[in-house]
């Protein structure tokens, strides 16, 4: 009897708390869930439609992300928009991204340049056709080939925990069209580098990127309600 393969493939279920996780997360990444909102264990399941379990479990999850934070004797909220944070981790991003641009100019295919021009060009489409939510989606796209190009799967990881951290403050300057559009541009210069193998001039295009998202949240955020 002559062997074979069978290539079975098992999938791993994805747990409950993290599937509850996602979309709280999202909720709050998306503006949906204030800053400074109470979160309950109880209507949370009943809206998610699961156990209290789950939702307790992954409200703790988030709370290590730094999405939300505990208060002793009520429960959860969802953690302040604070200027110190954004610094914080405008800082931290652009340290992460130059890095990871660095990396991915030594390393990126002609499918990745392919894939970030293609965004470019949609990105631009949609904003001028009256649709700048979806660049919200076009932007996290772009710098995750960014990111991935680089090689590195831990400093993917880490760039991609550092973008959800900074939507959640920019979120709605890039629901305008003139931010998205400035954005697009920076996208422009930071892939025109990328073909030119210019590594001072991507590490430039980079933070003068960066430095745009920390300004719009600046100016489109009043700050002296979030004291």
């Amino acid at each position: 009897m002559t062997a074979r393969t069978l290539n079975l493939v098992i999938e791993v279920p994805v747990p409950i708390r993290e599937k509850v996780c996602s979309v709280i997360r999202n909720l709050i990444l998306n503006g949906r869930l204030k800053p400074g909102e109470r979160l309950k264990e109880n209507r949370l399941a009943e809206e998610i439609k699961t156990s209290r379990t789950p939702v307790r479990e992954a409200l703790h999850l988030l709370e290590r992300e730094g999405l939300l934070e505990s208060i002793p004797r009520v429960g959860y909220q969802v953690r302040p928009l604070r200027w110190d944070e954004v610094e914080e981790i405008c800082a931290i991003r652009t340290v992460n991204e130059t890095l990871a641009a660095r990396w991915a100019l030594k390393r990126m295919t002609r499918k990745e340049l392919s894939a970030l021009e293609q965004n470019i060009i949609d990105s631009g489409k949609e904003v001028e056709a009256g649709d700048p939510k979806a660049f919200v989606e076009r932007d996290a796209e772009f710098h995750e080939i960014l990111a991935r190009a680089s090689g590195s799967r831990r400093l993917l990881e880490l760039c991609q925990m550092l973008r959800r951290h900074m939507l959640r403050y920019r979120i709605e300057s890039l629901y305008r069209k003139e931010t998205a559009l400035v954005a697009i541009e920076g996208h422009r210069k930071i892939l025109e580098c990328l073909r030119k193998k210019d590594e001072k001039g991507l590490e430039s295009a980079l933070r003068e990127h960066l430095e745009f998202a920390k300004q719009s949240i600046q100016t489109q955020i009043d700050w002296d309600k979030q004291e």
